[in-house]
Protein backbone atom coordinates (compact mmCIF):
# COMPACT_ATOMS: atom_id res chain seq x y z
CA UNK A 1 0.00 0.00 0.00
CA UNK A 2 1.79 3.03 -0.96
CA UNK A 3 1.93 6.41 0.92
CA UNK A 4 -0.61 7.97 -0.98
CA UNK A 5 -3.44 5.24 -0.42
CA UNK A 6 -2.78 4.99 2.89
CA UNK A 7 -3.48 8.99 3.25
CA UNK A 8 -6.13 8.70 0.67
CA UNK A 9 -7.97 5.63 2.42
CA UNK A 10 -7.76 7.84 5.77
CA UNK A 11 -9.23 10.97 4.52
CA UNK A 12 -12.28 9.23 2.87
CA UNK A 13 -13.00 8.26 5.97
CA UNK A 14 -12.07 11.31 8.33
CA UNK A 15 -15.75 12.81 8.00
CA UNK A 16 -17.47 9.15 9.52
CA UNK A 17 -14.68 8.82 12.20
CA UNK A 18 -15.00 12.47 13.27
CA UNK A 19 -18.86 11.81 13.44
CA UNK A 20 -18.39 8.73 16.21
CA UNK A 21 -15.62 10.42 17.95
CA UNK A 22 -18.10 13.71 18.55
CA UNK A 23 -21.14 11.70 19.99
CA UNK A 24 -18.55 9.94 21.86
CA UNK A 25 -16.97 12.80 23.37
CA UNK A 26 -19.32 15.74 23.08
CA UNK A 27 -16.35 18.45 21.56
CA UNK A 28 -15.42 19.06 18.19
CA UNK A 29 -11.79 19.77 19.49
CA UNK A 30 -11.74 16.18 21.39
CA UNK A 31 -13.19 14.67 18.76
CA UNK A 32 -10.39 16.16 15.87
CA UNK A 33 -7.75 15.07 18.65
CA UNK A 34 -9.15 12.06 18.61
CA UNK A 35 -9.42 11.21 14.64
CA UNK A 36 -5.76 12.93 14.58
CA UNK A 37 -4.17 10.23 16.86
CA UNK A 38 -5.92 7.45 14.90
CA UNK A 39 -4.37 9.14 11.57
CA UNK A 40 -0.96 8.62 12.97
CA UNK A 41 -1.85 4.87 14.67
CA UNK A 42 -2.77 4.34 11.11
CA UNK A 43 -0.37 5.78 9.20
CA UNK A 44 2.46 3.58 11.72
CA UNK A 45 0.45 0.31 11.44
CA UNK A 46 1.00 -2.90 10.01
CA UNK A 47 -1.51 -2.81 7.15
CA UNK A 48 -0.63 -6.25 5.20
CA UNK A 49 -3.69 -8.12 7.71
CA UNK A 50 -5.69 -5.11 7.48
CA UNK A 51 -8.68 -6.63 4.90
CA UNK A 52 -11.35 -3.39 6.01
CA UNK A 53 -9.61 -0.31 6.61
CA UNK A 54 -12.81 1.51 7.95
CA UNK A 55 -13.52 -1.53 10.17
CA UNK A 56 -9.70 -1.04 11.34
CA UNK A 57 -10.41 3.12 11.57
CA UNK A 58 -13.31 2.65 13.88
CA UNK A 59 -12.17 0.07 15.86
CA UNK A 60 -8.64 2.63 16.91
CA UNK A 61 -11.16 5.77 17.40
CA UNK A 62 -13.77 3.84 19.35
CA UNK A 63 -10.91 2.79 21.95
CA UNK A 64 -9.37 6.42 21.63
CA UNK A 65 -12.69 8.12 22.15
CA UNK A 66 -13.36 5.96 25.35
CA UNK A 67 -9.88 6.33 26.94
CA UNK A 68 -9.93 10.10 26.34
CA UNK A 69 -14.20 10.05 27.88
CA UNK A 70 -12.74 8.75 30.84
CA UNK A 71 -10.09 11.33 31.34
CA UNK A 72 -12.48 14.56 30.61
CA UNK A 73 -15.19 12.74 33.22
CA UNK A 74 -12.77 14.53 36.22
CA UNK A 75 -12.46 17.99 34.55
CA UNK A 76 -16.45 18.06 33.82
CA UNK A 77 -17.09 17.14 37.34
CA UNK A 78 -15.10 20.71 38.17
CA UNK A 79 -16.95 22.62 35.24
CA UNK A 80 -18.19 25.35 36.46
CA UNK A 81 -22.78 25.76 35.79
CA UNK A 82 -24.42 23.32 33.74
CA UNK A 83 -22.17 21.26 30.87
CA UNK A 84 -23.54 20.95 27.25
CA UNK A 85 -21.95 19.96 24.37
CA UNK A 86 -20.43 21.77 21.85
CA UNK A 87 -22.71 22.83 18.82
CA UNK A 88 -21.68 21.91 15.16
CA UNK A 89 -23.08 22.60 12.02
CA UNK A 90 -25.13 19.74 10.41
CA UNK A 91 -26.29 20.96 7.08
CA UNK A 92 -26.09 16.90 5.97
CA UNK A 93 -26.53 18.12 2.11
CA UNK A 94 -26.54 15.33 -0.48
CA UNK A 95 -24.00 13.23 1.24
CA UNK A 96 -27.48 11.77 3.18
CA UNK A 97 -30.01 11.72 0.58
CA UNK A 98 -32.43 9.48 2.43
CA UNK A 99 -34.82 11.41 4.61
CA UNK A 100 -34.41 8.47 7.17
CA UNK A 101 -31.43 8.25 7.39
CA UNK A 102 -31.63 12.03 8.26
CA UNK A 103 -33.73 12.01 10.67
CA UNK A 104 -31.19 9.16 12.58
CA UNK A 105 -28.82 11.11 12.29
CA UNK A 106 -29.87 14.51 13.56
CA UNK A 107 -31.35 12.50 16.41
CA UNK A 108 -28.24 11.38 17.20
CA UNK A 109 -26.42 14.53 17.17
CA UNK A 110 -29.33 16.32 19.33
CA UNK A 111 -28.04 18.22 22.16
CA UNK A 112 -30.68 16.61 24.41
CA UNK A 113 -29.60 13.24 23.24
CA UNK A 114 -25.63 13.83 23.80
CA UNK A 115 -26.79 15.06 27.49
CA UNK A 116 -28.24 11.95 28.27
CA UNK A 117 -24.99 10.09 26.85
CA UNK A 118 -23.24 11.87 29.20
CA UNK A 119 -24.41 9.49 31.81
CA UNK A 120 -23.75 6.59 30.04
CA UNK A 121 -20.49 4.76 31.15
CA UNK A 122 -17.42 5.28 28.53
CA UNK A 123 -18.01 1.55 27.14
CA UNK A 124 -22.29 1.86 26.91
CA UNK A 125 -21.89 5.28 25.33
CA UNK A 126 -19.53 3.37 22.67
CA UNK A 127 -22.16 0.47 21.42
CA UNK A 128 -24.89 2.86 22.10
CA UNK A 129 -23.34 5.32 19.84
CA UNK A 130 -22.20 2.42 16.72
CA UNK A 131 -25.26 0.74 16.98
CA UNK A 132 -27.76 3.35 17.39
CA UNK A 133 -26.74 6.70 15.28
CA UNK A 134 -24.46 3.98 12.77
CA UNK A 135 -25.82 0.55 12.82
CA UNK A 136 -23.18 -1.51 13.26
CA UNK A 137 -23.64 -5.66 13.62
CA UNK A 138 -23.21 -6.33 17.11
CA UNK A 139 -20.18 -8.69 15.71
CA UNK A 140 -18.63 -5.81 14.42
CA UNK A 141 -18.86 -3.66 17.64
CA UNK A 142 -17.48 -7.04 19.75
CA UNK A 143 -14.51 -6.82 17.65
CA UNK A 144 -13.74 -2.92 17.94
CA UNK A 145 -14.18 -3.54 21.52
CA UNK A 146 -12.93 -6.52 22.00
CA UNK A 147 -16.22 -7.63 23.65
CA UNK A 148 -18.08 -10.56 22.53
CA UNK A 149 -21.48 -10.43 20.69
CA UNK A 150 -23.40 -11.70 23.47
CA UNK A 151 -21.70 -8.90 25.93
CA UNK A 152 -22.10 -5.89 23.28
CA UNK A 153 -25.93 -7.08 22.81
CA UNK A 154 -26.39 -6.84 26.58
CA UNK A 155 -24.76 -3.51 26.72
CA UNK A 156 -26.69 -2.14 23.76
CA UNK A 157 -30.02 -3.18 25.50
CA UNK A 158 -28.75 -1.57 28.56
CA UNK A 159 -27.77 2.09 27.31
CA UNK A 160 -30.43 2.07 25.19
CA UNK A 161 -33.16 1.43 27.65
CA UNK A 162 -31.09 3.81 29.61
CA UNK A 163 -31.38 6.44 27.16
CA UNK A 164 -35.27 5.76 25.71
CA UNK A 165 -36.40 6.40 29.96
CA UNK A 166 -34.10 9.71 30.19
CA UNK A 167 -34.31 11.44 26.49
CA UNK A 168 -37.18 13.76 26.26
CA UNK A 169 -40.04 13.51 23.49
CA UNK A 170 -39.06 16.23 21.42
CA UNK A 171 -40.69 16.92 18.07
CA UNK A 172 -38.31 16.82 15.16
CA UNK A 173 -40.38 18.24 12.15
CA UNK A 174 -37.79 20.78 11.06
CA UNK A 175 -40.90 23.24 9.75
CA UNK A 176 -42.70 23.17 13.23
CA UNK A 177 -38.95 23.56 15.12
CA UNK A 178 -37.98 26.47 12.54
CA UNK A 179 -41.42 27.98 12.84
CA UNK A 180 -41.56 27.89 16.34
CA UNK A 181 -37.98 29.12 16.53
CA UNK A 182 -38.94 32.37 14.56
CA UNK A 183 -41.85 33.26 16.81
CA UNK A 184 -39.55 32.56 19.35
CA UNK A 185 -36.77 34.94 18.42
CA UNK A 186 -39.47 38.14 17.57
CA UNK A 187 -41.05 37.53 20.98
CA UNK A 188 -37.98 38.02 23.00
CA UNK A 189 -36.53 40.70 20.98
CA UNK A 190 -39.66 42.55 20.76
CA UNK A 191 -40.07 42.30 24.60
CA UNK A 192 -43.66 40.71 24.64
CA UNK A 193 -43.77 38.61 27.45
CA UNK A 194 -47.73 37.23 26.74
CA UNK A 195 -46.44 36.26 23.28
CA UNK A 196 -43.00 34.81 24.53
CA UNK A 197 -44.92 32.56 27.58
CA UNK A 198 -47.80 31.35 24.71
CA UNK A 199 -44.78 29.73 22.96
CA UNK A 200 -43.35 28.30 26.31
CA UNK A 201 -44.24 24.78 27.96
CA UNK A 202 -45.38 25.76 31.72
CA UNK A 203 -42.51 23.79 33.01
CA UNK A 204 -39.78 24.84 30.29
CA UNK A 205 -36.30 24.56 31.12
CA UNK A 206 -33.55 26.81 30.25
CA UNK A 207 -30.11 25.26 30.56
CA UNK A 208 -26.76 27.56 30.15
CA UNK A 209 -23.36 26.66 29.76
CA UNK A 210 -21.05 29.53 29.78
CA UNK A 211 -18.45 27.12 31.97
CA UNK A 212 -17.65 30.41 34.20
CA UNK A 213 -16.36 32.52 30.69
CA UNK A 214 -19.46 34.39 29.90
CA UNK A 215 -22.22 36.06 31.62
CA UNK A 216 -25.14 33.67 32.24
CA UNK A 217 -26.81 31.81 34.65
CA UNK A 218 -25.28 28.93 36.48
CA UNK A 219 -28.01 26.91 37.60
CA UNK A 220 -30.93 25.88 35.25
CA UNK A 221 -34.02 28.31 35.27
CA UNK A 222 -37.48 26.55 35.41
CA UNK A 223 -40.95 27.47 34.77
CA UNK A 224 -42.46 29.53 32.20
CA UNK A 225 -42.50 32.71 33.65
CA UNK A 226 -38.79 32.98 35.12
CA UNK A 227 -37.37 31.56 31.79
CA UNK A 228 -39.67 34.42 30.03
CA UNK A 229 -38.35 37.23 32.31
CA UNK A 230 -35.27 36.01 32.11
CA UNK A 231 -35.38 36.15 28.11
CA UNK A 232 -36.71 39.22 27.53
CA UNK A 233 -34.48 40.89 30.09
CA UNK A 234 -31.66 39.33 27.82
CA UNK A 235 -33.24 40.97 24.90
CA UNK A 236 -33.58 44.32 25.99
CA UNK A 237 -29.57 44.04 27.50
CA UNK A 238 -28.47 42.56 24.05
CA UNK A 239 -25.60 44.94 22.21
CA UNK A 240 -27.45 47.54 19.68
CA UNK A 241 -24.62 45.99 17.08
CA UNK A 242 -26.01 42.23 17.57
CA UNK A 243 -26.43 40.51 14.52
CA UNK A 244 -28.75 37.31 14.53
CA UNK A 245 -29.10 34.19 11.87
CA UNK A 246 -30.97 30.85 11.88
CA UNK A 247 -28.62 28.16 11.21
CA UNK A 248 -28.94 24.37 11.64
CA UNK A 249 -27.28 22.93 14.64
CA UNK A 250 -26.87 19.60 16.28
CA UNK A 251 -29.89 18.47 13.80
CA UNK A 252 -32.27 21.51 14.54
CA UNK A 253 -32.30 25.57 13.70
CA UNK A 254 -30.73 27.33 16.27
CA UNK A 255 -30.17 31.57 16.91
CA UNK A 256 -26.63 32.35 16.47
CA UNK A 257 -25.84 35.84 17.62
CA UNK A 258 -22.81 37.59 16.95
CA UNK A 259 -21.40 40.71 17.81
CA UNK A 260 -18.79 42.51 15.45
CA UNK A 261 -18.65 39.50 13.06
CA UNK A 262 -17.86 37.41 16.40
CA UNK A 263 -20.07 34.27 17.59
CA UNK A 264 -21.15 35.31 21.01
CA UNK A 265 -24.11 32.94 22.12
CA UNK A 266 -26.18 30.06 20.63
CA UNK A 267 -29.93 29.58 21.52
CA UNK A 268 -31.53 26.35 20.80
CA UNK A 269 -35.03 25.51 21.69
CA UNK A 270 -36.57 22.14 21.96
CA UNK A 271 -39.96 21.52 20.81
CA UNK A 272 -42.69 19.07 21.90
CA UNK A 273 -46.60 19.19 21.72
CA UNK A 274 -46.11 22.46 20.13
CA UNK A 275 -44.35 24.45 22.81
CA UNK A 276 -40.95 24.60 23.43
CA UNK A 277 -39.90 22.49 26.29
CA UNK A 278 -36.05 23.40 26.87
CA UNK A 279 -33.89 25.91 25.48
CA UNK A 280 -30.38 25.34 25.30
CA UNK A 281 -27.93 28.31 26.20
CA UNK A 282 -24.45 27.93 24.87
CA UNK A 283 -22.15 31.40 25.79
CA UNK A 284 -18.66 29.43 26.58
CA UNK A 285 -16.02 30.94 23.49
CA UNK A 286 -13.89 27.77 23.98
CA UNK A 287 -17.45 25.64 22.20
CA UNK A 288 -18.40 28.64 19.98
CA UNK A 289 -14.94 27.77 17.79
CA UNK A 290 -16.64 25.01 15.72
CA UNK A 291 -20.01 27.30 14.54
CA UNK A 292 -17.56 30.17 13.43
CA UNK A 293 -16.08 27.72 11.15
CA UNK A 294 -19.60 26.96 9.88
Amino acid sequence: MTADTVTDLFEEHRPFLTGVAYRMLGRVADAEDVVQEAWLRWSSAEREDVREPRAFLVRITTRLAIDRLRHLRSRREAYVGPWLPEPVVTEFGPAVPDSTERVVLADSVSLAVLVVLETLSPLERAVFVLREAFGFPYAEIGAALDRSEAAVRQLAGRAKRHVDERKPRYDVDPAVRRDLTERFLAAASGGDLEQLLALLAPDVRLVSDSGGKAKAPRRIIETADKVGRFLIAVGQDRPAATEVRILELNGGPALVFSVKGEVDTVFQAEIGDGVIQCVYVIRNPDKLAAVRAG
